[in-house]
């Protein structure tokens, strides 16, 4: 295929360029009605392709003309049988993804790091979610990923699983054995999700661990807008061989997407193909390298520590991502928050997350020496600061994510039954119905269904009290949750389905 053309890119283009009248949405009609200020500051040439599903652009809920093309190129340069655009970001894509192959009461096998959108799209679809735990770094605070011997448990011990959904890699950046996983779950003739939401370069360099596509997986929803340069909220969904099928993809997808969308986004999707499939490589390398000696400098740097190839001795991480720069602070008084807040008042510096102990930072294809180096001044002088006589051990201790907890109602059921708020304080033993979890990452201490466990409350309060963002709740001081109303809790039907915990 010819990946230096941009179907949907140059038709937007044309279109402009045609100058046509336009009795249609949107109302600011090429800027002329938008606030002056904001028109001056992204330009005229922004808006006149700000456009919508007229007949010579082509429309993303049936594609046929210049998407449909330029989503063929995507699925070229990903390795895809087919792609699909999101404009609905990549927790559209996971939700298709999910909502596709499970129907209400069906079981899928998901690691208990899973992001919110996956556990969303769990109640929408009805499903009963099986968590397996994924294997705990002690040191670091933080999670990896899952082991093909906990996988194959939970498919022996629920052989009407519908789907075995991954993270490839984390948000921290570290990856299973895909390829290994992959068939392990297929001779089960299981379809393979995955979240790659942070891998849209694992496709184009062969330093970063396999992508979902080159492992054989069936389905893979990827940001481009995080890694890929595409604008935020863009992302596509790979599909791969027979096992699900696209026509159904195709209508969910549509279910779930706007019917205003943002050709804008769909343009820098188009685009963004192009870099990656004729620059990636090495664009791709020139990140690497940067992130690299980086993490080298970072890691002379006292009382900070950023992991390497030394990770990979660890169970559960297979690869991992250079670019992604998890850095530990080993011995420093303050918290991931904390560090976070004053690089951003002191070097006008921010970072991708925060955590009680770590700070991510990510190398992208938009740095370049100049920035490293900012970022290295800022590290240092945080060092400077904060060195002593440091707090790690217990800090570490307190970040591991406790274990999941049970399920005693599916996640739907409990979602949409009478609730009742409770004082997080006294509500251990109640089952949750709302979401609550830190973002970033975005992954659920507690979705509904859930018991509340005193492990789980110190947690959340442990992050309250560091001022981390611990988001979900309708309460936004995080006092109350809602929770079951009682009389449900005593109406539990006997022989209710519910999830369980794969054991370490």
């Amino acid at each position: 295929m010819d990946h230096h053309r941009t179907p949907l890119f140059t038709a937007l283009m044309q279109h402009a360029a045609n100058d046509p009248l336009q009795f249609h949405i949107p109302g600011h009609k090429k800027g002329r009605g938008a606030d002056p200020e904001f028109r001056a500051f992204v330009g005229d040439n922004t808006l006149s392709i700000d456009l919508i599903n007229i007949v010579p652009l082509d429309d993303l809920h049936q594609p046929a003309g210049a998407i449909r093309e330029a989503e063929r190129l995507a699925a070229d340069a990903f390795g895809a049988d087919h792609t699909l655009f999101s404009v609905q970001g990549t927790t559209g894509a996971i939700m298709t993804m999910i909502m596709s192959v499970c129907s209400p009461g069906d079981t899928i096998i998901l690691p208990r790091n899973a992001h919110k959108s996956i556990l969303s799209a769990v109640i929408f679809a009805g499903a009963v979610p099986v968590w397996v735990e994924p294997e705990k770094d002690e040191r670091l605070g933080i999670e990896h990923g899952v082991t093909t011997e906990s996988i194959r448990e939970a498919i022996e011990r629920n052989p009407h699983v519908k789907a075995v959904l991954l993270i490839n890699p984390t948000y921290y950046g570290t990856s299973i054995d895909l390829c290994q996983m992959v068939e392990l779950v297929h001779s089960y003739n299981i379809p393979v999700l995955i979240d790659e939401a942070h891998g849209t370069l694992l496709h184009f360099h062969e330093q970063l661990p396999v992508s979902a596509m080159q492992a054989g997986a069936d389905m893979a929803a990827t940001s481009v807008h995080k890694l890929g340069g595409s604008m935020t909220q863009s992302s596509i969904l790979n599909v791969k061989g027979n096992r699900v099928s696209i026509k159904r993809i195709r209508t969910v997808m549509s279910m779930l997407t706007t019917t205003s969308t943002s050709y804008l986004l769909l343009a820098s999707l188009d685009t963004s193909r192009r870099q990656l499939a004729l620059h990636g490589q090495a664009l791709t390398g020139q990140t690497i390298r940067l992130a690299q000696e980086a993490r080298r400098l970072i890691n002379e740097i006292p009382g900070l520590y950023c992991y390497g190839e030394e990770i990979c001795e660890k169970r559960g991480v297979f690869r991992y991502d250079p670019t992604k720069l998890c850095i530990h602070l080993e011995q420093l008084n303050l918290t991931g928050y904390a560090a976070e807040q004053w690089l951003r008042e002191t070097y006008k510096l921010e970072v991708e997350l925060s955590d009680l102990t770590n700070i991510l930072c990510l190398i992208t294809l938009g740095d370049t020496e100049q920035e490293v180096r900012r970022l290295l001044q800022a590290l240092r002088q945080l060092s400077d600061a904060f060195r002593g006589e440091g707090k790690c051990n217990k800090r570490v201790s307190d970040a591991v994510v406790p274990a999941a907890s049970r399920f005693l109602l599916a996640p739907r059921e409990a979602f949409y039954a009478p609730a009742e708020e409770a004082w997080l304080e006294q509500a251990c033993g109640r089952i949750i119905s709302e979401f609550v979890y830190v973002y970033p990452p975005g992954i659920p201490i507690l979705m509904p269904g859930q018991v509340i466990t005193q492990e789980i409350v110190d947690y959340i309060k442990r992050h309250v009290e560091a001022g981390l963002p611990v988001k979900g709740p309708e309460d936004p001081d995080i006092q109350k949750v809602r929770v079951v109303a009682a009389p449900r809790q005593q109406d539990k039907a006997p022989g209710r389905r519910s999830g369980y915990i794969i054991p370490d």
